[in-house]
């Protein structure tokens, strides 16, 4: 393993993570902090809560863009070593989280989890993601999708004997997901937590 790489690519992950979409089209085109309406958070969910359908379907694609971008670029540079994607990968899911160039105030990374997960591994991602969809489908709740998804990665690696570099890369894209999802896990447990198609949401 090439510590250069390895660390390379996750330096540029981290900065292409960074890259914090919904906050620049609320910057750019409507001249508000996204951060500051709807739940609070700069991602996809609430891109959609506060600006509509178009904005948060590009600010979704851009999010998943930007990880799937960093995998490669760790592709690029690690020539062959697999440990390279895996750090740009979840490099771009953490500065998507807590961003660089905006007070390290982001998103909850589910987007850029999908990004970096797929371009490592697709198959297990798609079956992941389609359970996901389904769960948010009938409980409207995108915090409890999201975190089926994450949850499922795991296992779904491990089943289909995916690189035990791969496996530990899906737990540690759990694991940011579930710190980032504090706050909801609180409020569905007192029954507070935001629907899909009410006034508040959550954010990916």
């Amino acid at each position: 393993m090439s510590a250069v790489s390895v660390l390379l690519s996750a330096a540029i992950g981290y900065l292409l993570g960074s890259v914090n979409f919904g906050y620049l089209y609320g910057r750019l085109f409507r001249g508000v902090d996204i951060r500051r309406l709807g739940s609070g958070n700069a991602g996809a969910t609430n891109a959609l809560r506060v600006f509509g359908k178009g904005p948060a379907a590009a600010v979704l694609l851009l999010d998943v863009g930007k990880a799937a971008a960093a995998v490669a670029f760790g592709r690029l540079v690690g020539a062959g070593e697999i440990w390279a994607p895996v750090a740009g990968g979840l490099a771009a899911v953490v500065g998507h989280n807590w961003p660089v160039f905006f007070r390290f105030r982001g998103g909850k990374g589910i987007a850029s989890t999908i990004g970096a997960m797929a371009s490592l591994s697709f198959v297990p991602t798609l079956v992941a993601g389609a359970v996901a969809i389904a769960v948010i489908a009938l409980t409207r709740y995108v915090s409890v999708g999201s975190l089926v998804f994450v949850s499922l990665l795991p296992p779904l690696f491990w089943a289909m004997r995916r690189p035990s570099e791969l496996v530990w890369a899906s737990v540690a894209t759990a694991v940011l997901a579930f710190v980032r999802h504090r706050q909801n896990l609180v409020r569905l447990r007192r029954g507070t937590e935001h629907r899909l198609g009410g006034k508040r949401g959550d954010v990916a």
